[in-house]
């Protein structure tokens, strides 16, 4: 076959890169893609475009091109708020690694994510997965063509095998390590009760640096807020556990997560609900002050999801309202946007 001209190259380009665009994009917006580039916002929604996120510097093409799906060298551009790196081949975006964080986002199948509890969906080819160490500002193309080859489970896998009418899963040893997860024992007075951690859903002792945590027995099979992102992050992800803050490893509560957890913010707390959502990307912990009973301090914690079918960033997060890990609408509409109880008590997040 005859080579193309370098007119007609550039047209397949731009065409190959409106396809890759049009993949992420849902309902006219897009939360989703692997870079966090600006992109229009949701229909009612908060601006989630922000010019900090333009490249700062670029390098040129490597020689290889690794992985399930890339066509093309990849290239590596450095972008800025929050520094990271966005390696991308012919398509457009293949995978972001953020300097400090261990949460990568990839380039994958399509898959949808659904729950009883909405009628929306989150349609996405984002994946999420962990590096062994904080990314230090070099990619390690090794690891990249593993991943990219890698069809385990993700970070956003994990997280939906504790939703609303999960199937139970089991380990090597028959134990239940996963399934449709309770927010925590029902009370006399019909509330649930907090502090199910991710060892009390398991049944199981935890041993920390500082001490020992024993399960709850009443507990077993349930999962606050912060006891939800410890099991997919921590128990399932390998992210450090500790039951005090350390700034190194994950703690146990939600304002603690928010003050000290590892990673990076990527939206700051000020007080207030953020301005603009650009910096986010699936993945990243988002935290809200909900509780109008307990002052002024971050109480909830979930993990974003992407952007939903109504053109909503939508997230995963364990309520008492829903009794459980959802995604869904019960008691409350698990959105950044609009004007809904969590939209409105959003404060910041964090990339671990």
């Amino acid at each position: 076959m005859r080579a193309k001209t370098s007119g007609q190259e550039s047209r397949v380009v731009r065409r190959a890169r409106a396809a890759a665009i049009a993949v992420v994009l849902l309902g006219g917006a897009a939360l989703a893609t692997t870079d966090g580039d600006p992109v229009p916002a949701p229909a009612g929604g908060t601006d989630i475009a922000d010019a900090s996120t333009q490249a700062s510097a670029a390098t040129g093409p490597l020689t290889t091109a690794p992985g399930v799906g890339t066509r093309g060298p990849l290239r590596e551009t450095r972008m800025a708020a929050p520094d990271r790196v966005v390696v991308r081949d012919d398509l457009g975006p293949v995978a972001t690694f953020t300097v400090g964080s261990r949460t990568v986002t990839l380039r994958g199948p399509q898959r949808t994510f659904t729950e009883s509890t909405t009628t929306a969906s989150v349609t996405t080819t984002t994946w999420v997965r962990l590096l062994p160490q904080p990314f230090a500002g070099t990619v390690d193309h090794g690891w990249l063509t593993a991943r990219l080859h890698d069809t385990d489970d993700d970070v956003l896998e994990v997280a939906r095998q504790y939703l609303t009418g999960a199937p139970d899963r089991t380990d090597a040893s028959g134990s239940r390590i996963a399934g449709d997860a309770s927010y925590g024992p029902l009370r006399t007075d019909g509330t649930r009760e907090e502090g199910s951690d991710f060892n009390d859903y398991l049944g199981v002792p935890w041993s920390y640096a500082t001490g020992g945590d024993r399960p709850e027995v009443h507990q077993q099979g349930a999962l606050d807020c912060s006891g939800y992102v410890r099991a997919v992050f921590g128990h399932r992800g390998g992210v450090p556990l500790t039951l005090e803050p350390d700034g190194a490893a994950l703690p146990r509560r939600a304002v603690q997560m928010n003050a000290s957890a590892p990673g990076v913010v990527v939206v700051r707390d000020t007080g207030t609900r953020p301005v603009g959502l650009a910096a986010l990307q699936p993945g990243d912990l988002v935290f809200f002050d909900a509780s109008t009973d307990d002052g002024t301090l971050v109480d909830h914690v979930g993990i974003l999801l992407g952007t939903d079918s109504t053109g909503a960033p939508r997230f995963l997060s364990s309520r008492k309202g829903a009794d459980g890990p959802t995604m869904g609408d019960v008691r409350g509409r698990s959105i950044l946007s609009g004007n809904g109880l969590y939209a409105s008590s959003f404060r910041s997040a964090r990339r671990l």
